[in-house]
């Protein structure tokens, strides 16, 4: 399957091409830059306007064999040279790029939605051409979509309080095509390798969100874990198969918070209740109706959570959160092995654990799962 390259892959390669014909003068049909998952991606360039002291192109989003709804659209960057500006590289977002109004995504409450990684991407790709012409002044890099706005309604960002426009995303620079069934075929394929290894207990995890977490606090390596991805239910099901008889799950509270409403599949087009399960559990730990309105205006766990810290209910909160994920998880499994869970979160650590976590995390630990 073919993959395709991501917002802020197409970002990066546009104000790149831009940075070069700023500097050098001469147009540049196509461009090579390097993500971040160590594949190049070369690049047409589109629609290029030559000024001055300023360069506008575009380069064409592709998203492989896995398209999403910026696949088609244009990508835009203008370089635009600062003079006496120390070697800065400033990047803005314009037309159709979308504006933080809401804590806990991110990027902070008035900036452009260009997320970390790709402002890191332009960034690198600027400065390897400013080094290449000796420049010493700076670079104002604006990244637009003209469609942006348009585009913007089909996703979540009105939910998550990004306004007038897309996210600018990605963090390895491409789009990997990866069906269900494919996913769900390689959960299978890693729950088989273990058993073939003779392992009897594992842990399992979404994805390597947490890594440090778990290594810092537990001594635990995320990457051992078999990835069940948004699949957890249907994990759950096929560790049950293979007949193994200790598991730990664990996971960044955004994900995991599903499962207190009994969700066994993650992904936001099943199921995206998180902010409203939160507010029911925050209910239950006291929370006064001012609170609970907050909490339902937040767009991230971690912004919820920090509301709930400030008002001294967190552990109330997790206490019960921890419950009913146990609940839904002993629901699942029936029985046929034991399984724990931690949640946590990068910005607050540990959240909650079950009553044998800590004890299973030892015995991973200790075997080397």
């Amino acid at each position: 399957m073919r993959y395709g390259f991501t917002t802020g892959s197409c970002s990066a390669a546009a104000a790149k091409a831009a940075t070069y014909m700023l500097l050098g003068g001469n147009r540049k049909e196509s461009i090579v830059i390097t993500t971040p998952k160590g594949i190049d991606f070369r690049a047409d360039i589109v629609d290029i306007h030559i000024a001055e002291n300023a360069v506008r192109c575009g380069v064409v989003k592709d998203g492989g064999e896995d398209p999403d709804i910026t696949t088609g659209c244009v990508i835009y960057a203008t370089a635009e040279l600062l003079k006496n500006g120390g070697k800065k590289v400033i990047i803005q977002g314009g037309v159709g790029i979308g504006l933080v109004t809401k804590p806990g995504l991110d990027q902070p409450v008035g900036n452009a939605a260009i997320n970390s990684v790709p402002r890191h991407m332009i960034e690198k790709e600027v400065r390897e051409v400013m080094g290449l012409m000796d420049c010493t002044d700076g670079i104002e890099i604006t990244i637009s979509v003209p469609n942006g706005e348009e585009i913007a309604k089909k996703t979540f960002n009105p939910r998550l309080g990004i306004v007038n426009g897309i996210s600018i995303l990605g963090t390895t620079g491409i789009v990997e095509p990866m069906s269900d069934q494919a996913l769900l075929d390689t959960i299978n394929l890693e729950l088989r390798q273990k058993k073939e290894l003779g392992c009897k207990i594992l842990a399992i995890a979404p994805g390597n969100y947490g890594l440090d977490f778990m290594k810092h606090t537990y001594g635990y390596d995320l990457d051992k874990a078999v990835k069940c991805s948004n699949f957890i239910g249907e994990t759950l099901e096929r560790i049950a198969d293979y007949g193994f008889e200790k598991v730990l799950l664990c996971g960044h509270i955004g994900k995991l918070m599903k499962l207190a409403g009994g969700i066994m599949n993650t992904h936001s087009k099943e199921a995206d209740c998180r902010i409203e399960l939160m507010v029911y559990g925050a209910l239950k730990a006291g929370a006064p109706i001012e609170l609970l309105h907050k909490i339902s205006e937040c767009v991230s766990t971690d912004g919820v959570y920090e509301l709930l810290l400030e008002a001294g209910l967190d552990k109330a909160f997790m206490h019960d959160v921890m419950e009913k994920i146990a609940f839904y998880l002993q629901k699942k499994v029936a029985e046929r092995y034991d399984i724990e869970c931690i949640v946590y979160s990068n910005t607050y650590g540990l959240l909650g654990k079950t009553s044998g976590a800590d004890k299973l995390i030892k015995e991973l630990t200790e075997h080397g799962f």
